[in-house]
């Protein structure tokens, strides 16, 4: 491991303000967007704004776009939408199917059913392995709001820098807190890796999920910072700490590895599926990996979680937007 004075030369000076790449800069990029979650918690509303039992990532909140499609527009300002892959959850199918009518095939990943954010990870970063191995990947929730798109991909663009130049690391993007919110986790910066240029890049101490009001206000006090869960490093990277925090899930996936992208592939993720325990990154994984991760400080972004009503409505009230299906 590199001593605090290495890390401090090697790591990226991007401006925050611009975002573009180079297409030669661009071609070992990935992304996965996450659009396999059940958004059960904000069914509620999409039911009302769309009438039927959509989850959020495929129902329209602002102007004509839904979330998933907004999220790809955001994901394409740093990576090709020929290197992108998103992942599904195929009882989803008519609602997704429309939305990714331009994707090819193999670039859509629909699981049998959602069993948690490991899993699809997991199994997108198998299948990526399998046509890109040295590629370096960011994963994407679809279900976040940013007032400044621009701006937040330019902290993916040095997330994706830094990943070029040390490839054992994984950088999590952490929100500059507006508030001590109760319903996000947060992270606890630990010492820099790079005290220079725009961005700062720390390791990470700790998490905190969801904690108490009295807890936020110290949190926020103390310069922690939200969990975006939007993720950057390399694909092995990742793929070494899965195989450390959850080695029953990782060898299960990886039996699977000679079956990927042949016909055999849907039966036997079938089956696997059929058996598998739900398993949520951010707690069996990330927790057990900070030495492996560094945390990339992003601020006035206006970015928001909508995975509740009230976080929908405070935004659009921010903004002084009356939506048509609001009350």
């Amino acid at each position: 491991m590199a001593e605090y004075s290495n890390e401090q030369r090697t790591l990226p000076r991007s401006s925050a303000h611009t975002v573009g790449s180079s297409d030669s800069e661009k071609k070992n990029r990935w992304a996965v967007i996450l659009a396999g979650g059940d958004g059960e918690r904000l069914r509620p509303l999409t039911r009302l704004i769309a009438g039927d039992e959509r989850p959020k990532q495929f129902c329209t909140f602002l102007g004509s776009e839904t979330l998933l499609e907004q999220t790809r527009r955001r994901v394409a300002l740093s990576v090709p939408p020929n290197q992108t892959l998103s992942i599904v959850t195929a009882t989803h199918e008519r609602f997704y199917a429309p939305l990714l009518s331009d994707v090819p095939p193999g670039h859509v990943l629909a699981q049998p059913r959602n069993q948690g954010t490991a899993p699809a990870i997991l199994y997108s970063l198998l299948r990526l392995a399998a046509v890109a191995p040295a590629s370096s990947v960011a994963f994407f929730p679809s279900d976040h709001y940013f007032s400044d798109q621009q701006r937040f991909m330019a902290h993916v663009d040095s997330a994706f820098e830094a990943a070029d130049l040390r490839p054992e690391l994984i950088t999590l993007l952490g929100i500059a807190p507006e508030n001590p919110e109760v319903e996000y986790g947060w992270i606890e910066p630990a010492r820099p890796i790079s005290a220079k240029g725009a961005f700062s890049f720390h390791r990470v101490q700790r998490f905190w999920e969801k904690p108490s009001l009295a807890l936020a206000q110290t949190l926020m006090a103390r310069g922690c910072l939200w969990n975006s869960f939007v993720m950057v490093g390399r694909a092995q990277a990742f793929l070494r700490m899965i195989r450390r925090a959850v080695p029953a899930l990782y060898n299960k996936f990886a039996c699977l590895s000679s079956a990927l992208n042949t016909p055999e592939e849907e039966s036997r993720i079938r089956l696997l599926y059929s058996a598998l325990p739900s398993t949520n990154f951010s707690h069996d994984v990330l927790t057990k990996g900070a030495a492996q991760l560094a945390v990339l400080a992003v601020s006035q972004v206006g970015w928001s979680d909508w995975g509740a009503p009230q976080r929908v409505a405070s935004t659009l009230a921010n903004m002084g937007v009356h939506a048509g299906w609001a009350a």
